[in-house]
């Protein structure tokens, strides 16, 4: 069964919408988790955002990289350069691609102007997860 890791810096948007996105459109034939460099705590407006879109996310936990599940997984996507640039080193046969989605948490601005951003965000991942989906189908 293929394993995928999502790594951003602190495990509170990006990484979990990420996982959310996976577990709901790669189903149960892949092994899903994430993971940050740094653990930041889950963001709600990650949360009020998936939920949008159907998928709980609430009872999320930020977690720390668990360098076993790292150095097992097929494939590791970073989400931002942070986690590019401090992940750490894995084996050859660790597929790694790197998403450069801008980090929503620092969004400024109304609620509403927030919102948006990670909305954005949010259809970005959507969007990149349904390709892999499709690329795997392949």
């Amino acid at each position: 069964m293929p394993q995928i890791y999502f790594l951003c810096t602190g495990n509170s948007c990006r990484s979990q919408m990420a996982e959310g996105f996976a577990r709901k459109i790669l189903g149960k034939q892949w092994r899903v988790a994430s993971a940050g460099i740094e653990v930041h705590g889950l963001n709600p407006n990650a949360v009020k955002v998936m939920a949008e879109k159907g998928i709980d996310i609430a009872k999320n936990k930020s977690k720390l990289v668990d360098t076993d599940y790292l150095n097992s997984s097929d494939l590791v996507v970073t989400l931002c350069g942070d986690a590019r640039d401090r992940c750490p080193v894995t084996p050859a046969t660790v597929v790694k691609q790197h998403w450069p989605l801008r980090d929503p948490a620092l969004a400024q601005g109304t609620e509403a102007d927030v919102l948006t951003v990670f909305r954005q965000v949010r259809d970005q991942i959507e969007s990149r997860i349904l390709e892999l989906a499709h690329n795997q189908g392949e």
